[in-house]
């Protein structure tokens, strides 16, 4: 039986000009796991990240808290969608000033719900059928694997893994997408394992290693 551990990365640096950098908390919340991680006995056999800044420096924090040495494998199935390009195509309900959270939260609900209908897919340079076929592709990749495979991504992508597992329907898969990624937690971790049944979701967005530490709990 193969173990696959989804992990969404550290936070990042939202109000920065690169947004794609891991934030001091990102780091923290990365080594905290591998620390969890090394303290549960659990083994890490293969690394396994997407092409992103926040991807690389997780798993290298993730690997420095678990006192590991391992080669990080880029897969760039599990890169997260252009959310920015997704964004630019629905007005922003503001102007002039920095959206509150409940305000940029409505705005991105709007614009993906414009993505994933299938309607506009001309003006999207990935569509969202593109989107979730590399990111199944990804995941079957990963499944493939013997051992245990920690895979470094975000939260579209661990999203889509989970609502793949627990719908047949493409209207319910995408659906479940919607209010999956809207609570993937930074390093939260989705647990998945192979065998005779072949490829099923145990546990989601689990999170033991931040829970004493309430400050590196982050949603974005």
């Amino acid at each position: 039986m193969g173990q696959i551990l989804l992990v969404r990365h550290g936070q990042a640096s939202w109000d920065a000009e690169d947004y794609d950098v891991l934030s001091e908390t990102g780091w923290k919340q990365a080594r905290v796991l591998g620390h969890s991680l090394a303290d549960r006995g659990i083994t890490v056999d293969t690394v396994v990240r997407g092409r992103m800044r926040r991807h690389r420096e997780t798993a290298e924090g993730l690997l420095e808290g678990l006192s590991l040495e391992r080669d990080i494998e880029v897969d760039d199935g599990w890169d997260e969608f252009d959310h920015l390009a997704v964004l630019a195509r629905v007005p922003a309900p503001f102007e002039g000033q920095e959206p509150s959270p409940e305000e940029f939260h409505r705005w991105f609900l709007e614009a993906t719900a414009r993505w994933t209908d299938g309607q506009h897919d001309e003006e999207y340079a990935e569509t969202w059928t593109a989107f979730t076929g590399r990111v199944g592709a990804a995941l079957d990749r990963a499944a493939a694997r013997d051992g245990a495979t920690v895979v470094v991504t975000s939260g579209g992508p661990i999203a889509w893994s989970a609502a793949t597992l627990l719908a047949d329907r493409s209207d319910v898969r995408t659906s479940l997408w919607h209010r999956l990624n809207a609570v993937c937690l930074n390093t939260g971790v989705t647990r998945l394992v192979t065998g005779r049944r072949g490829l099923t979701l145990v546990t989601l967005n689990e999170h033991p290693h931040l829970d004493p530490r309430p400050e590196l709990l982050t949603y974005r």
